[in-house]
């Protein structure tokens, strides 16, 4: 199965559908992007067709909706989960501008307060 984001204007994921692999062959029957991307257009219609990885093969990550392909990185990105948090350029992932404490764990965690821009110990 192939899977395949639908993006917006800005590069904003709407959604994720998933294709027969077919779907996604060229003539010569090797896999193309464009042939699925095609394939979802004219089945869907939308403005812009990127094929996604659900193993994380390519373009870093599976998206969402609300996710952003990023064409220079040729990668998916998370939205911002809160404003001082930055992107990490290598692993894409959004990070805390402080660490987590090392003692964070299912039986004592922490959430992000972004008000103080500290980790705040749950109750």
């Amino acid at each position: 199965m192939a899977h395949f984001a639908e993006l917006d204007a800005s590069d904003k994921v709407i959604r994720v559908i998933v294709i027969d692999n077919n779907n996604n062959l060229d003539p010569d029957g090797k896999e193309n992007e464009l042939y699925g991307a095609a394939f979802c257009r004219d089945l869907l219609g939308g403005y812009r067709w990127v094929q996604c990885s659900y193993n994380k093969k390519f373009r870093t990550h599976f998206p969402g909706r609300g996710w952003t392909y990023d064409t220079q990185k040729n990668a998916f990105i998370s939205p911002q989960p809160y404003a001082s948090w930055t992107l990490n350029d290598s692993s894409l992932i959004w990070e805390a501008p402080v660490a987590i404490p090392d003692d964070a764990s299912i039986d004592d965690p922490y959430r992000w307060d972004e008000a103080s821009t500290s980790w705040v110990k749950v109750k």
